[in-house]
Formats: C-alpha cells, sequence, structure tokens
C-alpha cells in the first residue's frame, strides 16, 4: 500500500536536516558488532521470523532518524506503522498496558478506551513528545481523505536522553518526525544507539533500539509476534540467564543508576481483540524482567500492543465480522512475546556503540570479547 507525502511532509522535508536516516543500514562500528543470536543467545524454544524483527510482521514498517549535532546532541525519532495505508480510516485493534506510569505516553487513554489505534507509534525523548505529537497530528490530518477530520489521537511515546543529549533544547523537530515517517519500511531494522535509542542507557550500558520476534508452528496457529524497544533502564543486567552484572560492570558512575524507562512496541498477525492484546502486552514485561530490570521509582515502563489482522473502518456503522482466538490458544503468544522481548532488550544492548555526548558524558558499549567469555564460562555458547 503506497504512502503518498502530503503537501506540508514535502515542504518541511525539503528543508535542510543535520540529521542521519536510518532506514535499515548499520553505521560500520554498529555492523560490527553481533545480535544476539550469533553469540548462541536464543531464549525460548520458538525460532524467529526472517529478519529477526517486528518487520516479521507482515504490513508492519519502521523508520529512523538519529539526530547527532556537534558535542551535546545525541537524541531521535523511530516510528512504527502498523500498515502504510491511511490508519485513521483503517485503524487497527491495540491495547496499552503500564507497568510503572513515571513517563509520558501521549494517546494511551483514548487507545484503551476504544481498543484501537489510528495512528503510527512515535518514540523520542521525554521533552520532545509534543512536539512530535504534533508533527504527527499535522501528518496524518494532512493525508488525503482526512480533510473532514476533526479529532487525531496521536501516540508518541518517550524515555529520557537527557544524560547524553541536550534534552532542554528539544532538537526534535517537526522535520525529523516526517523524515522518520518517509523513511518508515518494512525489510530489517537498525539497532543499537540509532534513532529515538541514540541518547539511551540501559543497567549502565550504551542501549538503545532493539527487535525481535517469533513465528509459532503451525501447531500453535503459525502466527508471527514482533517486538521492538527502546531501552533506558537500570536493574542488574543478566542475559541468557547470566548475571553479567556480577562480573561486568560499566565504566564511571552510570552501572548505579537504577532509575530510566523502557518502551516496548509488540505486534501480532493473530487475530486478538483489544482485551486479548491487553493480556498480551502485559506478558511483556517478563521479557524485561528475565533481563534483569527491577521496576525502580523512576522507570516508565510502557507495552503498547497491536494487531495487524483486522482493519477497523472508520466510518463504517456496522462492522465487518473478525475472528478472535479462544483464551486457551493464547499461552503461545504469550510464552513469544516474553522471549521475544528479552532478546530485543539483548539486541539493544549487543549492537550499541559507545556514544560521547552532553557534557563530555560516555556512555560504553558493553564490551563483546568480555561476555563471550562469560557466556562460555556458563556454558550459554
Amino acid at each position: 500500500m503506497p504512502r503518498k507525502l502530503s503537501t506540508l511532509a514535502a515542504v518541511l522535508l525539503a528543508l535542510p536536516l543535520l540529521v542521519l536516516p536510518c532506514v535499515a543500514a548499520q553505521s560500520g562500528a554498529s555492523a560490527a558488532r553481533p545480535r544476539a543470536r550469533q553469540l548462541g543467545i536464543h531464549p525460548g524454544p520458538y525460532s524467529p521470523g526472517p529478519l529477526n524483527a517486528i518487520t516479521d510482521v507482515k504490513g508492519v514498517e519502521v523508520g529512523q532518524v538519529t539526530i547527532v549535532r556537534g558535542d551535546n546532541v545525541r537524541t531521535g525519532v523511530t516510528v512504527i506503522l502498523p500498515h502504510a495505508g491511511n490508519m485513521f480510516q483503517e485503524k487497527v485493534a491495540a491495547s496499552i498496558y503500564v507497568s510503572n506510569a513515571f513517563g509520558k505516553l501521549v494517546g494511551s487513554t483514548q487507545v484503551n478506551e476504544l481498543g484501537q489505534i489510528e495512528t503510527p507509534i512515535v518514540l523520542t525523548n521525554t521533552l520532545s513528545v509534543w512536539d512530535a505529537a504534533a508533527a504527527l497530528m499535522d501528518w496524518e490530518l494532512a493525508l488525503p481523505g482526512n480533510q473532514d477530520v476533526r479529532s487525531i489521537n496521536p501516540v508518541v511515546g518517550e524515555t529520557n536522553d537527557g544524560w547524553l543529549n541536550d534534552i532542554r533544547g528539544r532538537h526534535v523537530k517537526a522535520a525529523d518526525v516526517l523524515q522518520a515517517l518517509a523513511n518508515a519500511r518494512s525489510g530489517s531494522v537498525a539497532e543499537g544507539a540509532v534513532g529515538a535509542g541514540e541518547g539511551t542507557i540501559a543497567f549502565g550500558w550504551k542501549g538503545g533500539i532493539g527487535t525481535s520476534s517469533r513465528q509459532l508452528p503451525d501447531s500453535d496457529g503459525g502466527y508471527t509476534v514482533g517486538v521492538l524497544v527502546q531501552t533506558n533502564f537500570g536493574g542488574r543486567l543478566a542475559i541468557a540467564g547470566v548475571p553479567v552484572w556480577r562480573y561486568l560492570e560499566p565504566p564511571g558512575t552510570m552501572g548505579k543508576r537504577a532509575d530510566g524507562s523502557c518502551m516496548i512496541v509488540v505486534a501480532t498477525d493473530a487475530p486478538l481483540t483489544s482485551r486479548q492484546l491487553h493480556r498480551l502486552a502485559k506478558r511483556a514485561i517478563f521479557g524485561m524482567a528475565r533481563a534483569g530490570a527491577t521496576g525502580s521509582n523512576g522507570s516508565g515502563d510502557y507495552v503498547i500492543a497491536f494487531s495487524t489482522t483486522d482493519v477497523i473502518p472508520a466510518g463504517a456503522r456496522i462492522l465487518p465480522p473478525i475472528s478472535r482466538l479462544n483464551e486457551q490458544t493464547l499461552s503461545p503468544l504469550f510464552e513469544a512475546v516474553i522471549d521475544a522481548t528479552e532478546e530485543a532488550i539483548d539486541d539493544s544492548l549487543l549492537r550499541a556503540t559507545t556514544v560521547h555526548g552532553r557534557d563530555g558524558h560516555v556512555a560504553y558499549a558493553i564490551p563483546i570479547a568480555r561476555l563471550r567469555q562469560l557466556l562460555a564460562q556458563f556454558g550459554r555458547h
């Protein structure tokens, strides 16, 4: 389904930008760092999809823009589209689960009230949430077919990248959001210090964007579950069950930090209602816990889950019949989302590179050679 740029988007995208688009390619440094599976880490019994990414769910697209300027600006935008069409006219079932609400998630109450989502999902930094929401609203209002729309519910989440980034400068502009939307594609997804993950920190190490997927066998329905995370939280890091925190501590003071946040986006092609998606979203937090999250007071942890199966037409008085799964068949999906979330968090750390940012602060990438030794020591290879 081709996406057309509105006049507003075309004008803003023509402006000069000091940003780095991240569609699928990584920098050379990031590309040299392994994903979890290259280290023998493969949580759970189910296999990933072909890309091991949220985009394994048919129709889902991801676009990213990384903003790096001077010594102090380290931030960006990541967008997730359930489909490439007009989402206001063709909504999808969705739900949002809040594990700890020390954060800002614009649009969450309407999503849970109506059980549907009507815009792409945007992730960025804390103080850019409202600017991003305004840009997303303008983009969607300008789409062909939306000329009479009088209400839009943009969905925008965040984590706070203020240790590495001049967050008070609000460097994410409308043009950055529009470029990320224009960049959105299916296919492989850039991970680590990219997009909304450019300035984030997890377990004291450089965190960022991570993604993973699971493909259920035909006997369990053959459905796909995909997860994308923006990691910026603390705790006691565990990888493949190995207590990494006991043996490998980040340099400096960042390893002592517990507060932070994690945004988790879950996509599936399983025919789930919003209530069932809420049940699925809850399980994603189990994957975060397996990675070592301690759920601190200052952690804003949210899961946005949607199904791509049944499109909900905006103007229909009577909705077409939908299929849905029996509750007794949901357990494999629950297991899949837990495992994919854990692996996506691992990938956000493994793919990230060291970032030098605001006021000389440095977030170090977790050292792969030492991690390999630890995994081998514990027989996880």
